[in-house]
């Protein structure tokens, strides 16, 4: 081996190394962030190129026995879940040359740690109903004083509305595209707006029973997930679990049946929160992370944001952002909290309300993985 190959694989070597010292600091601060988060911190510190060793540095570390049981099951539902392959390739992502924008602009929550920050963050993101509520996320952190956005052609054709000579763009994340612009209120000129939108945070409370029966049916259909109705003490409106039984289910999860339909709803979102966030481990399939080892008040806020989000959004009112923190007793919001996963599984239980989808791969039925670099 020549100079030249010895200097390559030494700056190699030094990278992986690098890249598990910023894994390792993120396990030690105790936090189980999203592959998104991990791979946005290794950018941020060591450059784009760093990426392609993450896979290779969290296999190295999987198999650490200094780190904790909890820990290297973190690190395996991380390897085995789709997740990391699609942040990787950029799959469900915009295309390379701005990937480090959105990945600033979700590092730029950490803005919303304080009790406060974070009501507001949840508030917005529940409330505004036209949009995901990551690209809500993405909006309030490039503009905290938003209250109501649309794309261009959104502003002419619904509300006859023109951009200002020198408005200026929000980025969102869109189907089929890369990014999209999108523009605040402040920044257009032209019709008043409807009644409807300057009240566009509340709702009147029409309610459908299908929606919680769909929700169920895509719980235990899609992700075998079993939910039952039970009476439970009158300070407890469900819990989940891993279930123990024989059978097809991966958890279970139990609703007091005194609560009406809209309670319910409220109650099997704030359990299947749990679940999605991986409070409860990660199941044989990683279909959700491991994140079992986070402070109770980490894992109540996490969930009960998820439930106000997807609640509000469908028009539901009861549960308020004060609710949401009251956990933090005004302390500000632990550095284990993920806005990221918090926003996607949000976005997840609503498609699971909204329509019937299909059951998942098990994890023998999907095709041996590929690298992520083809």
């Amino acid at each position: 081996m020549d100079k030249q190959q010895e200097f390559k694989l030494e700056s190699a070597l030094a990278i992986v190394k690098a890249v598990k010292e910023i894994v390792l600091k993120i396990l030690a601060s105790h936090r189980q962030p999203s592959a998104w988060e991990i791979l946005g911190e290794v950018e941020g510190e060591l450059g784009v190129k760093a990426r392609w060793d993450l896979l290779g540095a969290l296999r190295d570390l999987g198999g650490d026995p200094a780190l904790t049981n909890a820990q290297r099951q973190f690190l395996s539902s991380l390897l085995e879940s789709e997740d990391l392959v699609s942040a990787l390739r950029g799959t469900d992502a915009p295309r390379k040359q701005i990937l480090s924008s959105i990945d600033s602009l979700v590092r730029q929550s950490t803005a919303y740690r304080g009790t406060k920050e974070f009501q507001e963050m949840v508030s917005f993101m529940g409330g505004f109903r036209d949009y995901a509520p990551y690209n809500n996320m993405l909006v309030r952190i490039q503009n905290p004083t938003c209250s109501f956005y649309a794309t261009e052609a959104d502003w002419a054709d619904r509300f006859t509305r023109q951009l200002k000579e020198d408005a200026r763009p929000m980025l969102i994340l869109a189907p089929m595209h890369p990014v999209m612009l999108v523009y605040d209120l402040d920044q257009t000129i032209g019709d008043s707006l409807p009644e409807e939108l300057n009240k566009f945070a509340q709702f009147d409370g029409k309610w459908e029973s299908s929606t919680l029966q769909r929700l169920i049916e895509n719980a235990a259909v899609r992700d075998r997930i079993r939910v039952d109705f039970k009476n439970l003490s009158s300070t407890t409106a469900g819990f989940a679990t891993v279930a123990r039984e024989t059978g097809p289910w991966k958890t279970r999860i139990v609703v007091h049946e005194g609560l009406n339909e809209p309670s319910a709803y409220g109650a099997l979102c704030h359990e299947l929160a749990h679940i999605y966030l991986g409070h409860l481990g990660a199941d044989e399939d990683f279909w959700w992370p491991s994140r079992w080892n986070l402070d109770k008040q980490a894992v109540e806020v996490e969930a009960e944001a998820t439930a106000f989000i997807v609640t509000t959004r469908l028009g539901l009112e009861g549960t308020s952002a004060e609710y949401v923190s009251r956990q933090l007793g005004g302390k500000p919001l632990p550095p284990s909290v993920s806005l990221d996963l918090v926003a996607k599984v949000a976005g997840r239980i609503e498609e699971m309300s909204a329509r019937r989808l299909s059951r998942r791969r098990e994890r023998l039925e999907r095709e041996p993985k590929t690298s992520a670099k083809e």
